[in-house]
């Protein structure tokens, strides 16, 4: 599955440069350009890895690390700064980046940066299994569900995997590529017509009222978002 990166820079030339270059890497990219967006998008779960440049307007990137890391996520983050000086660098390993790269960079060592840590961030906690969202709960290890009317029924494979997904993102629009890929391949021959058959049994099992869902959402011309 393709890691997903959000980029936290001002600088809007570099910030969709990094996204498309990220891109390129198969990774999917986000950019936002001030502090309070890179929390508030950061709240919304589903990243893997935060690039975080410094000088950040409305919060720093100082700022936004130590309110990160205060309120216990541990997501990787590596900054980017133009100021050399080792405090700098000092006090942004005290506060728990994972890295730190100075400005001007070369492309290619942040990309072998990016690379390195996302390889090392430690796999999921035992509580990721089990996923609770408008009375219903689902264990993606034995791939059963109680559903919020009372049943208990068994998902498929292809079931378990998008709901997966689409939690590990909650609040993104996951692209129906994206979604495609993840579950058949991108050399499978699937139509959009199977994964359309696939989100309207989950609504079916874990909507109040399929015809309007409010946790599996279409977001027409764009995909599919999660909403707990």
């Amino acid at each position: 599955m393709s890691h997903w990166i959000l980029v936290a820079e001002d600088e809007r030339a570099l910030g969709e440069m990094l996204c498309d270059n990220l891109s390129v890497e198969s990774y999917h990219a986000e950019h936002v350009m001030t502090g309070p967006k890179a929390l508030e998008r950061m709240a919304r779960g589903g990243i893997d890895l935060l690039i975080l440049d410094v000088m950040l307007p409305g919060l720093d990137g100082f700022e936004v690390l130590r309110q990160l890391r205060a309120r216990g996520d541990q997501t990787p983050v590596l900054i980017l700064s133009a100021r050399s000086a080792d405090q700098d660098r000092i006090h942004g390993l005290e506060l728990h980046a994972d890295d730190y790269l100075t400005k001007p960079f070369h492309l290619r060592e942040l990309l072998l940066r990016v690379d390195a840590l996302l390889r090392r961030r430690p796999p999921p906690t035992p509580g990721t299994d089990v996923l609770r969202f408008g009375g219903n709960e689902v264990d993606f290890r034995s791939m059963r569900a109680k559903c919020h009317d009372g049943q208990d029924v068994t998902l498929t494979a292809t079931e378990t995997r998008l709901l997966k997904l689409l939690a590990g993102h909650a609040g993104t629009v996951v692209t129906r590529k994206a979604v495609v890929e993840h579950l058949f391949g991108s050399s499978a021959q699937r139509t959009v017509r199977t994964l359309d058959n696939v989100v309207l049994r989950l609504r079916k099992l874990f909507e109040q009222d399929p015809a309007t869902p409010r946790h599996l959402q279409t977001v027409r011309g764009l995909g599919l978002r999660f909403d707990p």
